[in-house]
């Protein structure tokens, strides 16, 4: 089974083990939903959670794990990433993808001229930026203007990119 990320904790909230979570997929509802987590630390030390609660915050989620009811002991997790089998995620919905199942795709325009490969999805507040890597750096917009097609079956993004990009 492959294991995902589905964020990254951030600082406590509070004096009762809340801690901030970003860099999630998930609703806060779906995370709640995943129950048992695993925490990874920075030096790959792992940790089993169970997940009791998550509220909504701005672009973040405040979560509860069970056993964790401290500033103290929650300052214990931050910096580190939740983690799940992938097989566990909800259906994202039809025409929605997961960026785990983006990263690595090809990337080309409508003419099908090869820019390179997804390497990494950059959330902003407007649209996500796609890196993609190939001869060179491209910072493609998320948007459904760029975006024209996600082909799983043959791995390709078709994009058609924004006048002036290239020159940039």
């Amino acid at each position: 089974m492959a294991t995902v990320r589905i964020g990254r904790i951030g600082r406590p909230h509070g004096l009762r083990g809340h801690l901030l979570v970003d860099e999630c997929p998930l609703t806060p509802a779906e995370l709640a939903g995943m129950g048992e987590v695993t925490w990874r630390n920075r030096a790959g030390e792992t940790r089993t959670l169970v997940i009791t609660s998550a509220k909504p915050m701005v672009a973040k989620i405040i979560v509860q794990f069970k056993d964790i009811d401290a500033r103290d002991t929650a300052r214990d997790l931050v910096l580190g990433e939740l983690l799940v089998d992938q097989e566990r995620l909800p259906d994202p919905g039809p025409g929605v993808a997961y960026a785990f199942q983006m990263i690595g795709l090809a990337v080309e325009t409508e003419a099908h001229r090869q820019l390179g490969v997804l390497e990494s999805i950059v959330p902003t507040g407007a649209n996500p930026i796609y890196i993609v890597q190939g001869e060179r750096e491209w910072l493609i917009p998320a948007t459904a203007e760029v975006v024209k097609n996600v082909d799983f079956t043959r791995r390709v993004i078709t994009v058609s990119l924004p006048a002036g990009l290239e020159e940039i």
